[in-house]
């Protein structure tokens, strides 16, 4: 008997996928925008610190939606292989390892933005050490957290661009999304030098947000050709090389 995911049509994986999708962007804003941009001043450790001791349970949620953003992410990673897999299984497959690193990265780096709640909660095996030393480091500690993000997303930026040429030579999927993908892709890959991902997170940032909104667009509302993903599908049981 088939299990109940194995009778799910495409287009409705796709539609689950979009939900995780839009998931994630919220998640990713709210955590990164609204709670940590609002609450650490760049260059100014004493108002950081002042900031998050005087917003503790905000500052703790911030964490809790970066855990479900890499969870969502994780799992739309490994959806979009099981939705990719029939074009080519070994790139699909390398795209979701490299997807899946990203995310491990990114959740490790998550450990840094913690810590500054450990250091200023006052405790008192911390008294030796002065407040503006503490201040200091909760600030460094979220400036490693912010440079171990911008690795995931070098990670991610390979994942995009695999991802984005498997939808470019899918047939279920149109072909302007896996070029989205891929130009998206390129542009997380600046951040292999990091000052010039730096310069370039704002325009990257938007053309990948909006790529990742047409997409979950068209899945909600288009979804995947099943037929022709059938067709797919049918193709790639009879090779080997898939």
């Amino acid at each position: 008997m088939s299990s109940p995911l194995t009778e799910t049509s495409p287009s409705t994986r796709g539609r689950i996928l979009a939900a995780l999708y839009l998931f994630v962007i919220i998640g990713g804003i709210t955590g990164q925008a609204v709670i940590s941009d609002g609450l650490v001043v760049s260059g100014d450790a004493p108002q950081t610190a002042a900031n998050i001791v005087a917003n503790k349970s905000l500052y703790r949620l911030g964490f809790s939606i970066f855990m479900l953003e890499m969870a969502a992410q994780a799992v739309a990673s490994m959806m979009f292989y099981d939705l990719l897999k029939p074009v080519n299984r070994s790139v699909a497959r390398a795209s979701l390892i490299l997807g899946l690193t990203g995310c491990g990265i990114k959740t490790m780096a998550r450990l840094f933005y913690y810590t500054p709640l450990l250091l200023l909660d006052g405790a008192p095996y911390l008294s030796a050490i002065p407040s503006a030393q503490l201040e200091a480091l909760s600030l460094a500690f979220l400036r490693i957290n912010s440079q171990g993000a911008a690795i995931g997303l070098i990670f991610f930026g390979f994942e995009g661009l695999l991802r984005g040429w498997l939808v470019f030579k899918s047939g279920f999927l149109p072909r302007f999304l896996g070029v989205m993908s891929m130009i998206a892709g390129f542009g997380w890959l600046t951040y292999l030098w990091p000052p010039l991902g730096s310069q370039a997170f704002t325009f990257v940032a938007l053309f990948a947000l909006v790529g990742v909104i047409t997409t979950a667009a068209w899945l909600f509302i288009r979804g995947v050709d099943d037929a022709k993903w059938r067709a797919r599908a049918a193709l790639a049981t009879t090779s080997i090389w898939r």
